[in-house]
């Protein structure tokens, strides 16, 4: 097999728009995503956060920076486009890493109020 660019995609939402919920959400959204994905922090590319335009408490990239081994991952923030009747308070990710995993075997997470965006991927892990 040989090393590959591959596109981790996952989303979350939070209740409030504050620091903390977000910091937590970014948090367990990259720990579900690196769980099922077995990559180390070095191994990222980048990282793409979006969130909707009702989030503005913090950057995901400024709580995805203070996990260990990421002060050095490209991380950016974008605000996601507004679309009527979309969900809410939504924070979405794109992770590159390099991985010798083929494309099938990328596990992309959605997480709470997320999971109605891709019920598609509503795979419940032991």
């Amino acid at each position: 097999m040989e090393w590959k660019v591959r596109g981790i995609r996952g989303a979350t939402t939070v209740n409030e728009n504050t620091k903390t919920a977000i910091a937590i959400a970014v948090n367990e959204l990259i720990a579900e995503i690196e769980a099922h994905n077995l990559f180390k922090p070095e191994d990222v590319v980048c990282v793409f956060f979006t969130v909707t335009t009702d989030l503005d408490a913090m950057f995901p990239a400024a709580a995805a920076r203070k996990r260990p081994g990421w002060d050095h991952v490209p991380l950016i923030d974008l605000q996601q486009m507004k679309v009527e009747n979309s969900l809410e308070r939504c924070i979405r990710i794109l992770i590159q890493v390099n991985t010798m995993q083929p494309q099938s075997a990328i596990v992309h997470r959605y997480l709470r109020q997320a999971q109605a965006l891709r019920p598609d991927l509503d795979i419940q892990f032991s």
